[in-house]
């Protein structure tokens, strides 16, 4: 199999990885997929992602054991729709998608580098195009995911408050709450924060967002350029993608991406003190995911919210 027959014949590579007519080598692949890189006979490389089976080798070479269920129906499409729709805009480099299938998708490979200040100022005004581009509403039209997560994509015209409020934050409070993973205090204080959405005063039209802008999701390569990967594409507020990059300890060489987003596409005034508001949806997902371990950050950037 080479890369142009499967191209032709997408629906095969299943069979052929059942089969171990590809080389497989398992690469890291976060905490909700199995990812691999393909080597196929004409020494291309392809990057694939699969959902994990019960079997803790899944991934290595050889034949693939039965997985203990499937992804969530549209899994895999939504990263693919997502994917194309940010590549349409001519911006920030974004992977090829090859194959999707319901259980898996595969990409363009991308080879890895090191992150440098030179190519985090091209992604901060590249980045800054991709927004510029523009969205016709908040939301998307196909149905999202963030994470192994549902993510309400039901697209709206509506304000932008009203929609982060009710797509964005409250369903990840409401599963964050139910387990237990927040005090009653910081479910309080988002609920505030929640109720009194519009007082923040954001009027933007919709910018063509990444909508899991974290820093994992920078894929530095080895041309020096930032790739965008796994995305959660959406019609969004662009300061969410902005403040989502100072997650987790920031991107690499912040204040210059950051500066080179300007000069492109200036930010309103008083965007810095709102980050802890955009923040806050990312930060609910991962309580509402992976418990109370983040519920210490959820807290900080609530209060930070409400009490400057």
């Amino acid at each position: 199999m080479d890369l142009a027959y499967l191209r032709a014949h997408r629906q095969h590579l299943p069979t052929f990885l059942t089969h171990q007519r590809i080389r497989e080598t398992p690469v890291a692949g976060g905490n909700v997929c199995v990812a691999s890189r393909l080597t196929l006979d004409d020494g291309t490389s392809i990057f694939t992602k699969s959902w994990p089976s019960n079997d803790s080798a899944h991934g290595a070479l050889g034949a693939r054991p039965e997985r203990q269920g499937g992804p969530p129906e549209g899994f895999f499409e939504a990263e693919a729709a997502g994917l194309a729709w940010l590549r349409a805009a001519g911006a920030v480099p974004l992977p090829e998608v090859i194959v999707v299938l319901p259980d898996l998708i595969a990409l363009e490979w991308i080879e890895p580098g090191t992150p440098s200040a030179v190519g985090a100022e091209e992604f901060g005004r590249l980045l800054a195009e991709l927004h510029r581009s523009g969205a016709d509403v908040f939301g998307a039209d196909w149905p999202g995911f963030i994470g192994r997560l549902s993510l309400d994509n039901t697209p709206s015209t509506g304000s932008w408050g009203s929609w982060f409020a009710q797509r964005r934050l409250l369903p990840y409070l409401k599963i964050s709450a139910d387990r237990g993973a927040l005090s009653g205090a910081t479910v309080a204080a988002v609920d505030r924060i929640i109720h009194d959405i519009d007082a923040y005063g954001l009027r933007e039209a919709p910018a063509r967002t990444h909508g899991d802008l974290w820093p994992g999701n920078i894929l530095w390569a080895a041309d020096g350029r930032g790739w965008l990967v796994d995305p959660a594409a959406q019609g969004g507020h662009r300061e969410t993608d902005v403040a989502e990059l100072a997650l987790f300890g920031g991107a690499p060489h912040l204040d210059r991406m950051l500066a080179a987003y300007e000069e492109v596409y200036p930010l309103a005034d008083g965007w810095r003190d709102r980050i802890p508001l955009h923040q806050l949806h990312l930060l609910l997902v991962h309580t509402a995911v992976f418990g109370a371990s983040f519920a210490g950050a959820v807290d900080a950037a609530a209060a930070a919210v409400l009490h400057g």
